[in-house]
């Protein structure tokens, strides 16, 4: 079954489905990062861009090797060393992308929406790896899989999001996603980091960090977005770490085996300390090998891709 909607802005484009279908595929894809050689040829002929107008580590990366490990030829264009600096438009951007016959365009943009817009311009498939405050949908699936993981399931556990909600793309790809598959999903933080009317994604709502972690089976944890806000959302770091940080004591109200995941890139000290980054209940480093197996299967679906095992 290859994913319907001609491109992935929201995780709402998704069927629950199609939801569970790359969960499932990314399995067998784990295998193949697992491997020693990890080479197939399943997209051998396909062309993909990673077109990125922000810095970023983890994500552009594993969509890098998701595409050459599966035998795809893979360009990473980046604003800073591109037309864009002389002026050029993303629309004018994706018509040049276009006539190179690429199959699949992969997109991070500070501006929410501007994924939208480069799907018009092009006829290649158009993935959102994360645009401005709007959604960054394939680290919600990442973020599902690692989950479903250790816990098997999701239905009724209880996911407390922490953090900068308000300028976060990952809390609302996260909330759409477990949501859907019938977790009990809470925010946290300081007022002004909260978005208006935010219970309306489905969510429980707390200022109180204690509240939110009570019984949690899942704690993400959301960095502080200072780049983002156009003024100071709290008085100080230090204010803000003691009130809404985790450590091991507030981590303690949580269930005894809740994971602590952070989508990173981590400020240690601030949202989170380093002795919870680093301990048995952390799954950050398991998240960066699964978002790698998460674009795989995306990237093989979104490219017409039917049973896995045949690949495997």
């Amino acid at each position: 079954m290859a994913i319907k909607s001609k491109d992935l802005i929201s995780l709402q484009d998704l069927s629950l489905d199609e939801i569970n279908q790359i969960l499932t595929n990314a399995k067998s894809m784990k295998e193949i990062i697992q491997r020693d050689i990890k080479k197939v040829p399943t997209l051998r002929g396909k062309a993909i861009v990673n077109l990125f107008y922000e810095n970023s580590t983890r994500t552009r990366s594993s969509f890098e090797l998701a595409g050459k490990y599966m035998g795809a030829d893979v360009i990473n264009i980046t604003a800073s060393a591109s037309s864009v600096v002389k002026g050029e438009s993303l629309w004018d951007t994706g018509k040049t992308i276009n006539s190179m016959g690429v199959d699949v365009v992969v997109i991070r943009h500070p501006s929410s929406g501007a994924p939208y817009i480069l799907g018009q311009a092009v006829e290649a498939r158009v993935i959102n790896a994360g645009d401005g405050t709007h959604e960054h949908p394939t680290q919600g699936l990442l973020d599902i899989f690692t989950v479903l993981d250790y816990k098997g399931a999701l239905q009724g556990k209880k996911v407390a999001i922490i953090g900068d909600i308000l300028h976060s793309r990952v809390a609302r790809s996260d909330i759409i996603g477990f949501n859907a598959l019938g977790a009990d999903c809470w925010v946290c933080g300081p007022p002004t980091l909260l978005p208006a009317k935010v219970n309306e994604l489905g969510v429980k709502v707390t200022w109180n960090i204690e509240e939110a972690l009570t019984d949690a089976d899942v704690v993400i944890m959301l960095r502080i977005q200072l780049e983002r806000q156009k003024k100071g959302a709290f008085p100080s770091i230090r204010e803000y770490a003691k009130l809404y940080g985790l450590n091991s004591k507030n981590l303690s109200l949580a269930k005894k085996d809740a994971l602590v995941m952070h989508p990173g890139p981590i400020n240690r000290g601030v949202e989170i300390s380093a002795d919870v980054a680093d301990s048995l209940q952390s799954v950050i480093n398991e998240q960066v090998q699964n978002g790698v197996a998460i674009r795989m299967a995306l990237l093989y679906l979104m490219m017409g891709g039917g049973n896995v095992n045949v690949i495997a």
